[in-house]
């Protein structure tokens, strides 16, 4: 059974350098490149993808997730909506000498759950709660449902409409975007040649050194039925990559001599250094951003979501939206950190070249 590997490729350091081992190693006419557009990609990272591809003559296939059935099932259900329960915020309840309260089932019996301390599985007691307040109501009002009936229709871009179907932007705690932009279509484009009748390896450009979550990731690894994965920079460096790529006579992405430590779409992890970057260079970017802030705003049950802080316990959702939106969140990226004085609205002299990998040498 012929054997196919896919290259998943972002656009990045490390994804152009496993393309290129994967060449230097695999017969080109099994090897198939893949890029999954989260339509939230800044505009020199295609045209660096089709740089790529003339520069290494092969074809790299764009792959984009489409959420059009979603969006019209949410607003089906939100014209719809009429549940009539309440949800509250609740506080733990304490006895007279401060020791929790057990929470106990309808025959007075103490409740349990299982819960991992320390590598170790152990029963914990369930806390007793209160409700706090009068609560709100589940269901839509009539104003945010004709707001958001409105708003609900697919515009194309994938991490847009994946934003109007959740009515929220994702955020650190729920990064849904990786997940639905990324990893669930690779999967299926994987999945579709295993049913074609190939055996398929996934070549995935992986770091341990990159987070907690990858520190144990496998060089190689089996996935399911006909499907593997290969990670061959497990044990490199950031460093060493850009090496590795520059070593190779092939171009890296032009952004990471614009200051950006990672490129790829423009993140909602973005540090103060990226975003302030992102603005300068590219300021469209932000008026997108902006853009998109008022759409998913419209299609959020709350009236308001913004692209890089959607948590805040304050009751206006106007207050909200003027403290946290895409603008304040530039200007707290230029203004707030002493690095950032050259970005001066009245004298910008950004340097040709800000690369922290050594690219301006």
């Amino acid at each position: 059974m012929k054997t196919i590997h896919v290259i998943s490729v972002s656009g990045g350091k490390d994804s152009t350098a496993t393309l290129l081992i994967a060449l230097d190693r695999v017969p080109r006419e099994n090897i198939q490149a893949i890029f999954c557009d989260t339509g939230n990609e800044i505009p020199v990272t295609y045209k660096y993808l089709d740089d790529l591809e003339r520069h290494l003559g092969i074809q790299i296939t764009r792959l984009k997730a489409d959420f059009s059935r979603e969006i019209i099932a949410k607003r089906r259900f939100v014209a719809q909506d009429q549940r009539t329960r309440r949800e509250y915020k609740t506080a733990p309840v304490f006895d007279e000498n401060g020791n929790p309260v057990p929470k106990r089932n309808k025959n007075g019996n103490i409740l349990y759950r299982t819960v991992r301390r320390g590598g170790v599985l152990t029963q914990e007691i369930v806390q007793k709660t209160r409700k706090i307040g009068g609560g709100h109501k589940v269901r839509w009002s009539n104003k945010a449902k004709r707001r958001a009936v409105n708003a609900l229709h697919p515009t194309g871009n994938p991490f847009l409409d994946l934003c109007l179907w959740k009515g929220r932007f994702p955020s650190s705690m729920a990064q849904f975007c990786t997940e639905e932009l990324k990893r669930n279509i690779a999967v299926a484009y994987q999945l579709q040649r295993i049913d074609q009748g190939f055996h398929v390896v996934s070549w995935q450009g992986i770091r341990r050194d990159e987070s907690p979550n990858r520190r144990h990731a496998k060089k190689t690894e089996r996935i399911g039925p006909g499907l593997w994965a290969f990670r061959p920079l497990v044990d490199w460096t950031a460093q060493q990559t850009v090496n590795f790529v520059r070593d190779q006579g092939c171009p890296l992405n032009p952004l990471y001599s614009q200051g950006q430590s990672r490129v790829g779409c423009v993140c909602i992890n973005s540090n103060k250094s990226d975003l302030a970057q992102v603005s300068f260079r590219h300021p469209a970017e932000i008026t997108r951003l902006s853009e998109w802030e008022h759409m998913v705003s419209q299609a959020s049950k709350r009236g308001y979501s913004t692209f890089m802080c959607d948590a805040d316990d304050r009751e206006d959702p106007r207050a909200i939206f003027a403290d946290l939106n895409i603008h304040a969140q530039v200007a707290w990226a230029k203004g707030e950190n002493g690095t950032m004085d050259l970005f001066s609205d009245n004298d910008l002299n950004l340097p040709a070249c800000a690369s922290s990998y050594g690219l301006c040498e």
